[in-house]
């Protein structure tokens, strides 16, 4: 159909998009260096105010990069959710898509000016800075534990589940936007744990960003998805206590 091949035509320049201008704003906060703190660990500048900047202008430039990035991360397992929608919306659909990435920007607005305050706590605080690398073992651990909950099973359902499944889907702007809200809420429930590990092993980081886009995507459209959601977890169990075990010297 045609509109299925101009839906993905746009989907995949969006794609395209996303991913170069995430690439090139890694390069750039690359070019920039990190900053090496007490316990041999590095910031990442995303935390950073530039000198001459103010902070509202350091927030817009977080924001904008942070929705590039979430474009070029969820959209590989939110284009097989949105072409569900295209069948029954049409070009409602887009509104869909435009929901569910204000709630990404929403949960960006929440982590930037915590990673700022903890950022400054540790430049303040050498002490803090030092049980960083342990504490980042240990946020990485709940992360693992987390992909075993009821909460994370309750959420990837929802996020899985084809849209409109036991109630009537109408053809409206209103529905097609609080679908997208709705998708959105679900998919960050969902993703909690594994944004979690993203934020504190660095924001810019194209290794860490590829490796959770890749879990989510998988844990999404696999069959089992569930299964994959555990294995996974176990996985980032396991790396969470290498991480402590490492930072505290034992490894």
């Amino acid at each position: 159909m045609a509109s299925e091949r101009t839906f993905f035509g746009v989907s995949a320049l969006l794609f395209a998009a996303s991913g170069a201008v995430t690439i090139v704003g890694y390069a750039s906060m690359s070019a920039m260096g990190v900053m090496s703190m007490p316990g041999g660990w590095t910031m990442s500048m995303a935390w950073i105010r530039m000198p001459g900047q103010a902070w509202p202008g350091a927030a817009v430039s977080f924001l904008g990069m942070w929705v590039v990035m979430m474009m070029a991360m969820m959209l590989p397992s939110l284009v097989p959710v949105l072409l569900r929608y295209e069948a029954r919306l049409g070009r409602l659909t887009a509104l869909v898509g435009v929901g569910y990435f204000v709630v990404w920007t929403g949960f960006g607005m929440a982590a930037f000016p915590l990673g700022v305050a903890l950022a400054t706590i540790a430049m303040r605080q050498p002490r803090l800075a030092r049980a960083v690398p342990i504490a980042v073992g240990v946020v990485v651990l709940i992360a693992g534990a987390f992909q075993f909950t009821a909460w994370k099973a309750r959420h990837l359902a929802r996020c899985r589940q084809a849209p409109g499944r036991g109630c009537t889907l109408l053809v409206d702007a209103g529905t097609a936007w609080r679908h997208g809200l709705r998708l959105g809420l679900h998919c960050t429930h969902c993703c909690v744990g594994l944004m979690a590990i993203l934020l504190v092993l660095g924001v810019m980081d194209l290794r860490a960003m590829a490796v959770v886009a890749a879990a989510i995507t998988v844990e999404r459209l696999a069959p089992a998805g569930e299964r994959v959601a555990r294995a996974t977890g176990a996985v980032v169990v396991g790396a969470g206590l290498f991480l402590i075990a490492r930072a505290a010297g034992l490894g």
